[in-house]
């Protein structure tokens, strides 16, 4: 008899939660901070700032035409379905690989939707000290980073499961 074991699927639910959270801080910044002004939140060292990026993290490809809006959803969709399918085949109680696979899944969506409805990502969380910016992020990058230093740290220093001898 095979007893069937929950998969992680359900952190997808951390996903979700990622996606209504960074949509809902973007319309907040669309609504309400002024375009390209920097707006203290703790005084040399946090901005509000709202400024865009066609690019990838640290404005990778922003200059590229065009063309790059579609490759970047296309990678995100891409690396989202195998984190999800990776999720399929993880057990639920192995928190070490679910969530930082939802994060990333989370983060790399609330981008995606971005590009689709804006053409371009919404940053506006800006970190600088003195005169060295760090260039600005927004929910979703920050879910992403998260994930792939976990995915990172918990693979790295995580010894695998040895499986059981057979008699």
């Amino acid at each position: 008899m095979t007893t069937v074991r929950p998969n992680a699927l359900a952190w997808l639910l951390v996903s979700v939660a990622v996606i209504v959270l960074d949509q809902i801080t973007k319309a907040w910044v669309l609504s309400s901070l002024p375009e390209y002004t920097a707006i203290p939140v703790i005084e040399g060292f946090w901005n509000w700032y709202r400024t865009y990026n066609t690019g990838a993290a640290f404005s990778f490809l922003s200059d590229a035409g065009g063309w790059q809006k579609y490759f970047f959803v296309v990678l995100a969709v891409g690396i989202s379905g195998l984190l999800g399918w990776w999720l399929a085949r993880t057990p639920r109680r192995d928190w070490k690989s679910a969530l930082p696979y939802a994060l990333v899944i989370g983060g790399a969506l609330g981008n995606v939707i971005d590009r689709l409805i804006h053409g371009h990502v919404v940053d506006f969380i800006q970190w600088h000290w003195r005169d060295h910016y760090w260039p600005a992020f927004n929910v979703a990058d920050s879910a992403i980073v998260v994930g792939a230093i976990g995915i990172a740290l918990f693979g790295l220093f995580t010894k695998p499961a040895v499986p059981a001898r057979q008699p």
